[in-house]
């Protein structure tokens, strides 16, 4: 890669040169772009106004309520244009030409490949983009104010770009709070678009594109479809792997402690030593034998609830050098709190040298050697510690945070966030944004806020000067950080969150404003003073120490305390030379435990640390890896699935580089050394490209098919059986080689404990749309049916536990309204409300339908969403009715139908479904004595959610997911307890 030696950036992207004449702007990729505009806006008389053009629809209006008359304010959206996916002649990569220099050929979609449902046209880029255009020709100045990093600053430029928009009327302004003051300072500095930071976003653009495109492709040649690799995601797949190969490769070892109980001299404590009670054995942990099986990521997957609360951030004030911890009140091996004015003290040396006891009979021997030993004070220690408070949140210490106190996803962190940057609507105040720019890297705060933050200290009646330092406490950034970003704070400290409670903030939004709130007081609080207490104490030939830790000032703990458990204690006075009273002598087995999963705080953490990514990309990149099947998520722990190890392997094997941590980490240097014009834009990825370019050429010819044949034959059609595997499990199967054969073989073999699949079956139930057969199929949601004039006639049954089958789709007399190609299909949701659907996947069509399967258009709400301003429209599920956006599935904005809202639409509202006692199921009566593979715990039968059916699963769950075999012999039983009590339940 590129060394510092190399000349200033002078040869921007072609993608990354702002058009400033028709001259300069045939230059840019956007120009060869089908449908781009080929004229600048016109430049007839000017409106009355200036057009402030940012992301999304909640900033604008809440930048609405700062501006005047004389400014307008619309969203782009986000994105108005993206690199085209279909290869052009030239092109080495789709959407790249790289032999000309890098240039990008970006396309807006305009629609034709992904439309909005339920009748409501979702606006397209296109539109978005002509809206645009249209009021930037009649304003006097144009106000480019989408996000102030370098996406944001990409944006700008392709909005300038693809409208043509001119120089001389046409600015950049940037933000890091939505406050009037800021917005006015910044549209009193504007500026024009920063070229050279759009460049290093476009180079990271172009280098995603040339490495995620063809890895890929690969990848999907050799081991299955649907896979995908790119430089970011597939190095974070590489550090969940290999931990999982650190906790398979990890023996356990025994060892055991000494922990003596004990009291000052003349301290009379009631206690009687129980041997049976001293020597403590501790129950082995072990990692879960089988890996997880991969499942689609969900919320409640990130909770954890089993596991210790632990800070990936900090964990509290670390000990000094010597510095023993007390053990905690049972030191998680069962050992008793100690009583009033005794202490616990642990062994720490034998012999003058670490104890290294393996064994029980070690330990004994030491136990044996103690007895009658004197416990005599040699060493006492007092010290005064500072336990000074952390920065105010970075993008990554927020998402660490949020997962450490509040089990919250990097995703739901982020989703969170934004909406407190961009403005809540709260009483009394309007909409109003409540915190900063919620990616950055910096720790910076601006003195405005320093010097308010210290206001309110000084002034609050819960601190006050005591807790107010002589100077605002500064911290340094991490090594990259773009300091002309401020760290995440409130943008009103005196907004309390007790105050935004008040005026009607709350669920997520009101937890995570309140812990913003507090690390950023807290971060200009005074620090908390320690008083730390050390005993050294000689017994025969051992030493023992015990520590104690108490707060003799709380300083800023007094508004954000640390997370997870404190085990500040006091100890009872002593003096050297005491000779203490030994109450107990307690023995404690305990085993090594592997290194722990990722969670996603840790994993944060470790993409910060090893420069993998943005702090704005982190979320994304946790979210990708799980739905592309190459990590799980069970509990709070990242589980590295089958397919995600061998796709790992092969590309750790053929392409080194790439999936090198010290690669990914000097690219993202490297974009800044762009940004800062030290490193060349084409010079970056050519040097790139060519090492990159015949590793890929080589890797396509020498890197094996990741299929291998059993040796078994297919009991169907004789032909071999090959271990292959799927995206969508994440894990392998073993299926007949004849599945692309004319006729085709499907034939999976069934794992071990599950039923053989059946096969499809010809039925006598006669299709109610065109008179012919059903065929009876079986899939992981249960028994369902196909006519057998399909795909002519699509109709399809289900069919339930209890036999009873519901039409689930019919074709309909009515055409497609958007298409006009096909018939609708009527269909019936879970809770029973009929609606109708186009056939042809590509148009997407959906509506609510009468009973005739005419579609009927839905009621006007007149709200439109947040994100996308479609209009919001009502919905109808089990639960009763909520609001979706009508752009779903482009957007799946949605919200619940509270008060207020119910009063508004009371008079278009459908009812409320009736709520009906749900019954009951009776299980089986067949005794289970298998244990939990897992926890030891007892199983228990439990219905299938999928279908009829059941399974041996954990008597601890939720809290413990494992399940057991379903041996032939128990489903034999299952069987028989079901036929027998099948008379009482009828």
């Amino acid at each position: 890669m590129p060394t510092p030696k190399k000349n200033a950036a002078t040869d921007k992207p072609a993608a990354a040169k702002k058009p400033r004449t028709k001259k300069a702007a045939a230059q840019s990729p956007a120009a060869d772009a089908p449908d781009a505009p080929t004229k600048a806006a016109p430049s007839g008389p000017r409106g009355n106004y200036d057009l402030v053009v940012v992301e999304s629809p909640a900033k604008a209006k809440t930048i609405n309520k700062y501006l005047g008359p004389n400014f307008r304010v619309l969203a782009s959206y986000g994105h108005v244009r993206d690199l085209d996916t279909k290869k052009k002649k030239g092109e080495d990569i789709a959407g790249i030409d790289i032999t000309n220099g890098w240039k990008l050929r970006y396309t807006v979609d305009d629609g034709s490949k992904d439309s909005g449902r339920g009748g409501r046209k979702f606006r397209t880029a296109k539109e978005i983009l002509a809206e645009i255009g249209r009021e930037a020709a009649k304003a006097n100045h144009v106000y480019l104010a989408s996000d102030p990093d370098r996406e944001g600053e990409s944006i700008a430029w392709h909005i300038a770009d693809e409208l043509k928009l001119p120089d001389e009327r046409t600015f950049r302004i940037r933000f890091n709070e939505i406050t009037k003051n800021a917005v006015n300072a910044a549209l009193s500095n504007a500026e024009k678009i920063n070229d050279l930071r759009v460049a290093a976003q476009e180079a990271r653009r172009a280098m995603d594109r040339v490495v995620g495109f063809p890895l890929s492709n690969l990848l999907g040649k050799k081991v299955a479809n649907k896979l995908s690799a790119g430089r970011v995601q597939s190095v974070a797949v590489k550090l969940i792997v290999d931990r999982e190969r650190e906790i398979e490769a990890f023996k356990t070892e025994e060892y055991w402690k000494i922990t003596a109980l004990l009291s000052a001299p003349g301290v009379n404590i009631p206690w009687t030593a129980d041997p049976a009670k001293s020597k403590i054995f501790a129950k082995k942990k072990t990692e879960v034998a089988k890996p997880v099986a991969w499942h689609k990521p969900t919320e409640e997957d990130t909770q954890g609830d089993d596991e210790p609360v632990v800070d990936t951030e900090t964990s509290d004030v670390p000990p000094e050098p010597g510095e023993a911890a007390a053990p905690a009140a049972t030191d998680g091996a069962g050992i008793p709190a100690p009583p009033k004015d005794s202490f616990l003290a642990n062994l720490v040396k034998w012999d003058n040298a670490e104890p290294k006891l393996t064994n029980e009979t070690e330990a004994d021997a030491v136990v044996a050697a103690l007895a009658g030993a004197p416990f005599v004070v040699t060493k006492v220690e007092q010290k005064d510690r500072v336990d000074r408070p952390l920065a105010p949140f970075t993008t990554s210490t927020l998402q660490q945070q949020a997962n450490a106190r509040m089990k919250f996803s990097a995703s739901r962190t982020m989703q969170t966030a934004q909406k407190l940057y961009e403005g809540i609507e709260l009483t009394g105040m309007g909409q109003t944004a409540l915190i900063t720019y919620m990616r950055t890297d910096s720790t910076r705060v601006s003195n405005d806020a320093l010097a308010a933050v210290r206001d309110f200290i000084k002034a609050d009646a819960r601190l006050g000067t005591n807790y107010l330092p002589s100077a605002p406490n500064t911290y340094a950034s991490n090594k990259g950080a773009q300091e002309g970003h401020e760290a995440i704070r409130p943008t009103d400290v005196t907004i309390t969150p007790a105050r935004a409670q008040a005026a009607g903030l709350g669920g997520d939004q009101l937890r995570l404003y309140e812990l913003i709130w507090k690390r950023f007081v807290a971060s200009q609080c005074v620090p908390a003073k320690l008083k730390v207490t050390t005993y050294d104490i000689t017994a025969g030939r051992g030493l023992f120490r015990a520590s104690g830790r108490v707060i003799a000032f709380d300083g800023y703990r007094r508004v954000l305390p640390p997370v997870g458990k404190q085990e500040d204690a006091e100890l009872p006075p002593v003096k050297e030379k005491d000779v203490l009273n030994r109450l107990d002598l307690f023995e404690s087995q305990h085993f090594t435990q592997p290194p722990p999963r990722f969670n996603e705080g840790s994993l944060v953490k470790a993409l910060e640390k090893e420069g993998i990514g943005r702090p704005s990309t982190y979320a994304s990149i946790i979210s990708t890896i799980q739905k592309r099947g190459y990590v799980t998520q069970d509990r709070g722990r990242f589980f590295a699935t089958e397919i995600g190890k061998v796709v790992t392997d092969l590309l750790v094997k053929h392409f080194p580089d790439i999936m090198d941590l010290k690669f990914t980490s000097h690219f993202e240097d490297e974009l800044d050394e762009i940004e800062t014009g030290k490193f060349k834009y084409r010079e970056v990825l050519d040097e790139f490209w060519g090492k990159f370019s015949p590793t890929l050429k080589k890797a396509d010819s020498e890197m094996p098919v990741a299929r291998e044949l059993t040796g078994e034959m297919c009991p169907k059609c004789g032909k071999p059986l090959q271990k292959r595997y799927s995206a969508t499990t994440g894990g392998f199967f073993i299926g007949c080689t004849g599945y692309t054969d004319d006729p085709a073989c499907k034939y999976i073999q069934p794992r071990p404990g599950e039923a053989e699949r059946e096969g499809p079956t010809t039925t006598d139930i006669v299709c109610p749309a065109c008179g012919k057969f059903m065929i009876r199929k079986v899939g992981r949601f249960g028994v369902f049916y196909t006519c057998e004039g399909a795909p002519d006639c699509p109709t399809t049954m289900n069919e339930n536990a209890e036999g009873v089958r519901t039409v689930t789709a019919l074709p309909t007399k009515h055409k497609c309204p958007k298409c006009e190609k096909h018939n609708l299909l009527l269909k019936e949701s879970k809770a029973g409300k009929k609606y109708v659907q186009c056939p042809d996947t590509k148009c997407k069509f959906i509506s609510d339908a009468d009973a005739d399967g005419a579609p009927v258009k839905p009621a006007d709400t007149g709200i439109a969403c947040e994100k996308c301003g479609s209009p919001m429209v009502i919905k109808v599920a089990w639960r009763g009715p909520f609001l979706s956006c009508s752009g779903y599935p482009k957007c799946r904005n949605a919200k619940s139908i509270n008060a207020e809202l119910k009063e508004k639409l009371k008079d278009i509202l459908p009812p409320m479904p009736e709520k009906t006692e749900k019954k009951k199921e009776e299980m089986p009566a067949v005794e289970i004595s298998d244990t939990c593979p897992e926890c030891g715990a007892s199983m228990k039968l439990m219905k299938s959610r999928f279908g009829p059916g059941y399974y041996l699963g954990c008597s601890k769950y939720p809290k413990c997911k494992g399940k057991g075999k379903m041996t032939p012999e128990l489903q034999a039983k299952i069987d028989a307890a079901t036929a027998a009590q099948a008379p009482a339940a009828t």
